[in-house]
């Protein structure tokens, strides 16, 4: 018998979809969802490494065994080497779940400035439109901060102006240090608007003081906003105490 007819008829890409059920079960005797995995990593195949990253959508108990499931699969993904680059990038387009994981494999598989043009290249599609969940912009964001590529500051700048508190706090991060000019006055309107909320206002504080752009135009609101240790010096330049 070969290894594959274990798994019934069918393409790669069916026989993995009939294992997905059991690589995702929450529940149940673990023993089951472990030899699926290992199941679904014979087939070498990219359908296969899609259903494997949906294990790490999923969250099971005890968090040990969690951990070590996903760190397997990480594992099994990588030893297929660079035929897994495609379905792990597609994961990364189509799933708004374990960006982090998508990431972290990508990284593990390719040069960083490709993963970066990847990542680039996501957040450019996703753009500051509405999404229920903003963890995945959060995660790409948190990913190229504090990286040196000319896509960045470009690829962040819209999401100043995302519906979520913590996509523009992500943002701020990115842009601060970049000293990209064309983000001065965003940043300077999201400190500065009647809408904008405390800990936004912050971090753009907090942007601006890395940047070292001017507050002109916004200096009195910009004053009246600063909270120690940050003040704004007779440049028009937020300075920090200290």
């Amino acid at each position: 018998m070969g290894i594959l007819d274990i798994f019934g008829g069918g393409t790669p890409a069916q026989k993995a979809q009939r294992l997905k059920a059991k690589v995702t079960q929450k529940y149940g005797d673990p023993a089951v969802r472990q030899k699926a995995i290992q199941q679904v990593a014979q087939l070498r195949a990219p359908e296969a490494v899609m259903v494997l990253m949906a294990r790490f959508a999923v969250t099971v108990e005890p968090q040990t065994t969690d951990a070590d499931e996903k760190e397997q699969t990480f594992q099994l993904i990588c030893d297929l080497g660079k035929d897994s680059v495609a379905p792990v990038t597609e994961f990364l387009r189509r799933s708004e779940h374990a960006s982090s994981w998508a990431l972290r494999l990508l990284s593990s598989l390719l040069p960083e400035e490709e993963v970066l043009g990847i990542a680039t290249a996501e957040l450019d599609r996703l753009g500051s439109s509405y999404t229920r969940d903003p963890e995945k912009k959060v995660v790409l964001l948190g990913f190229i901060t504090g990286k040196s590529d000319e896509r960045i500051a470009k690829v962040a700048l819209p999401f100043l102006e995302d519906h979520s508190d913590d996509v523009k706090i992500a943002a701020l991060k990115v842009l601060g240090p970049l000293k990209f000019e064309p983000s001065r006055e965003p940043m300077l309107k999201l400190l500065t608007s009647e809408e904008t909320a405390r800990r936004v206002q912050t971090n753009a504080l907090v942007a601006l003081f890395e940047s070292q752009f001017g507050v002109q135009g916004y200096r009195e609101k910009v004053e009246a906003l600063a909270q120690d240790p940050y003040f704004v010096d007779k440049n028009g330049l937020v300075k920090k105490r200290g």
